[in-house]
């Protein structure tokens, strides 16, 4: 285990959150609708309040470059960012228990907005990356026409591909040209 279950659970989420985001003309932005935005939040189990309206939408869009900003800066970069999202939501780290999560840390109330609980637990998370001196597991997909981020769990730090199927379409891709080429 590199990090705590909750550390790591965070992790996946705000790159999916990342990820919804368009970041190539050819992509789509998967969180357009508040139904969207619903969708995600049970996809990835977020407890405490909603709006489930326009405002909480658009501020849980506008914190999708933020946290993509984790993924490009060097470690002083990441280090000002997560202290920003942490002191911005005035965040207070509260061991918690609730549904089938044994103990782990929230650091907002679940009334605080939508936005700013995910800004927080990404920026808890990071805290976790970044005290480990595992900021390289952070990296966007090498397929060429991919801009994903990528979280490597991996013990051997060999996850290249984002989840969205570009591994799978760049071993096809090379298993057509070997059997072009002849080998």
């Amino acid at each position: 285990m590199l990090f705590a279950h909750d550390t790591e659970v965070a992790l996946r989420g705000c790159a999916a959150l990342v990820n919804t985001a368009a970041t190539l003309p050819t992509d789509t932005d998967d969180l357009q609708t508040e139904a969207e935005l619903d969708a995600f939040v049970r996809e990835w189990q977020w407890t405490g309040s909603r709006t489930r309206d326009a405002a909480e939408l658009e501020a849980v869009r506008g914190l999708r470059p933020r946290l993509r900003e984790l993924w490009t800066v060097d470690t002083d970069g990441a280090v000002e960012l997560v202290n920003s999202l942490l002191a911005e939501a005035d965040a207070l780290p509260q061991l918690v228990r609730h549904d089938q999560w044994s103990w782990h840390l929230h650091a907002t109330p679940p009334e605080a907005p939508l936005a700013t609980r995910m800004a927080v637990e990404a920026a808890m998370a990071m805290v976790d990356v970044i005290r480990a001196d595992e900021l390289t597991r952070l990296g966007i997909c090498a397929a060429d026409d991919c801009e994903d981020v990528v979280v490597d769990l991996s013990k051997n730090r060999s996850k290249r591909y984002c989840d969205g199927g570009c591994g799978n379409r760049a071993n096809v891709a090379a298993y057509r040209a070997r059997k072009a080429s002849g080998d």
